[in-house]
């Protein structure tokens, strides 16, 4: 369906910057008036950048993901020179079209050609047309505005939105935006993980066979016991998807940290009307401002090498961290570790990582030792590294309030934590510990002193053979609106919490990580797994699919998952072998362990309350079964270094569809 789209652009208002080889223009809704500023750039390597922001907005919209997904705050983006760009004018059928190429030697040539009334952008490779946006009308921006004194119902939701027991006051008003991009002569687009979808996208509007009702949502949540085949929200989201066929791969990233969507409909070829095939998507985003990157190809190679110079690459993982890792919610003490640790060997099972959960701690308090448990943490962690194995502790972002607490008193008293809707006073909310605060890692002296904390000095008792899982931090909160923050919270700079939703499990995975970083004075590469994860958290370690369930259809779904993560970037990924809830029988468990060696991040992990499962308690012959599937693990470990040192240099995935 193609819209009436009020989008225009203003013909005297768009020029050619030649300083800094930008197509600038300014664009408007003829209902509203309210002009847009719009800038396209092309990068060296032949993507495109597309921004539009509101000109003169009542208060400051949110523009600052890419400060936080791109390395070096976006400042290591090249952009193309201004002399090897051309820029041309012409009018046709009394339509005005401008077109910039980009010639670059050796490499097919790019352009981008925009119409002005209504204002559409379309980029062509070698001349070929392979992604257009708003060439279906979408294009709208929700001006700020004030708060009208109606009582209309239509408008009463856009500034007091009831959800359960719980109102989301926006104080700025609605300030949504959207697009669509339509990928043409293609038939399959891939991406937008996390989901427990097919590989290949579904079509979410129209009569597709199996095709969802309702768009892919893209925002961070705790799901317990998450569906199969939906495009419901998971625990991260990456919004980037790629579309691929016999002739060009391409790409898109979507960079907004707010409550996204994504339609997707597929159109099939219409030979005799000489329609190709393409894949109309419309993306539409809670708050913020558009920053769009179109990636070209054309090759796989090509397309993976240029999201790479954006987003950045993998760093190569330390090669315990390729291993076999042990984890269950929670062993019991410090006499059950060694246990563990000393059965392994009697099985001849190779292993390199033990992990600890949330039971470790006095209370709940991150950074603390039940000692009752755990009466000699550092000797307990030494005789692991005297075999050769690290030990992984748990942190939670949530801070448990007790004026006792040193990491509570110290962040209160430093104001480091996220604030209430009116920004006075320290958001209060429910989770593990009981009533707690949550470390604002938007504001830079928090995520410093929150990465600080994992030095040995500062955490009693740990040592450098210790590593870290970030857990809980899409952020989860017990008595929260979907069991997380309330949108309206407010971080630094008093940005409320709905235009940085998705960044918070990046923003804490890379506190931990530089923290761990220079935790020594000789530089050592860090291991820190993070549930929640947005386009960019690649660089910092690595991320798992959740909380799964003990049966056949998550063991399948592991697959599409994790190549969707890694066809969008975020290559260091695993599920938990054997399921983390319910009890996997014998031969469920035996068959997730043969099908685990091959995830990047292999580690099995259960709930407390699933019984015992480590690889020796089914007896044989499924002990031999599992052994001999972990120790193919590490006959194939050089082969696993090798592939992560690729993607360290090329950016290409890990793990690979048959057609890549």
């Amino acid at each position: 369906m193609k819209l009436n789209t009020p989008i225009r652009t203003r013909t005297s208002a768009l020029f050619y910057l030649a300083a800094t080889a930008s197509l600038l223009a300014s664009v408007g809704e003829a209902v509203s008036r309210m002009p847009l500023r719009l800038e396209v750039r092309f990068l060296a390597n032949g993507a495109v950048r597309v921004r539009a922001r509101e000109s003169k907005p009542l208060v400051p919209r949110y523009d600052e993901t890419f400060k936080h997904a791109l390395p070096e705050s976006g400042e290591s983006l090249v952009y193309a020179s201004p002399d090897d760009l051309v820029m041309s004018s012409a009018a046709v059928d009394g339509a005005e079209i401008h077109v910039v190429t980009y010639h670059r030697e050796g490499k097919p040539s790019v352009a981008i050609r925009m119409t002005e009334d209504p204002w559409t952008l379309v980029y062509l490779v070698d001349d070929k047309p392979v992604m257009q946006l708003n060439t279906s009308g979408y294009f709208h921006f929700e001006h700020l505005r004030r708060q009208p004194e109606s009582n209309l119902k239509d408008v009463d939701a856009c500034w007091e939105e009831p959800f359960e027991e719980w109102v989301d006051v926006k104080q700025r008003g609605p300030e949504s935006f959207g697009i669509d991009i339509t990928f043409k002569g293609f038939e399959h687009v891939y991406g937008l993980p996390e989901h427990t979808s097919p590989l290949a996208l579904k079509d979410t509007r129209g009569n597709a066979e199996g095709a969802y009702n309702q768009p892919y949502r893209l925002f961070n949540l705790d799901v317990f016991d998450y569906e199969i085949d939906t495009p419901m929200a998971l625990y991260g989201s990456i919004p980037f998807m790629l579309a691929h066929s016999v002739e060009a791969t391409v790409g898109v990233l979507w960079l907004n940290a707010s409550e996204t969507w994504v339609d997707v409909v597929t159109r099939k070829a219409d030979p005799e009307l000489g329609d190709q095939a393409s894949v109309n998507t419309h993306w539409f985003s809670e708050s913020g401002s558009m920053d769009i990157f179109l990636f070209p190809g054309p090759t796989i190679a090509e397309m993976y090498s240029q999201y790479a110079d954006v987003v950045g690459k993998t760093p190569l993982p330390r090669e315990f961290a390729l291993g076999y890792h042990q984890c269950r919610w929670n062993y019991d003490d410090q006499a059950d570790v060694l246990d563990v640790n000393a059965k392994f060997h009697e099985y001849n099972i190779p292993y390199d990582v033990l992990w600890l959960d949330i039971e470790y701690t006095d209370g709940k308090r991150y950074f603390t030792w039940d000692h009752k448990a755990f009466p000699d943490p550092q000797l307990m962690q030494n005789e692991l590294a005297q075999d050769g194995h690290k030990l992984v502790t748990i942190t939670d972002p949530h801070i448990f309030v007790d004026r006792k607490y040193r990491i509570w008193k110290e962040g209160a008293a430093n104001g480091y934590f996220v604030k209430d809707a009116d920004g006075s006073s320290d958001y209060k909310g429910s989770c593990w510990p009981g009533v707690s605060s949550w470390v604002d890692f938007t504001n830079p002296e928090a995520s410093k002193w929150m990465g600080e904390q994992y030095h040995v000095d500062n955490f009693p008792e740990s040592t450098t053979d210790m590593f870290v899982w970030n857990d809980m931090n899409e952020p989860a909160v017990f008595d929260g609106p979907e069991h997380t923050m309330p949108r309206s919270l407010k971080h630094h700079g008093g940005w409320e919490h709905r235009d940085v939703h998705n960044l918070y499990g990046l923003l804490q995975q890379k506190s931990t990580y530089q923290g761990l970083l220079s935790r020594e004075t000789v530089l050592k590469r860090p291991f820190v797994l993070s549930r929640s994860f947005y386009a960019g958290s690649h660089r910092y370690g690595a991320i798992w699919t959740g909380d799964n369930s003990a049966n056949w259809e998550h063991l399948r779904m592991s697959v599409p998952m994790l190549l969707g993560c890694n066809i969008s970037g975020m290559m260091f990924c695993g599920a938990d072998v054997g399921g983390f809830f319910g009890n996997p029988p014998p031969d469920l468990l035996t068959r997730w362990y043969q099908l685990g060696i091959w995830y990047p991040f292999f580690r099995a992990h259960a709930q407390y309350s699933s019984e015992r499962r480590e690889p020796w308690v089914l007896g044989e012959p499924y002990v031999s079964y599992i052994r001999n599937a972990i120790r193919e693990r590490y006959r194939m470990l050089p082969y696993w270094y090798t592939l992560f040192r690729e993607t360290s240099i090329t950016g290409m995935p890990v793990l690979r569809p048959m057609w890549m």
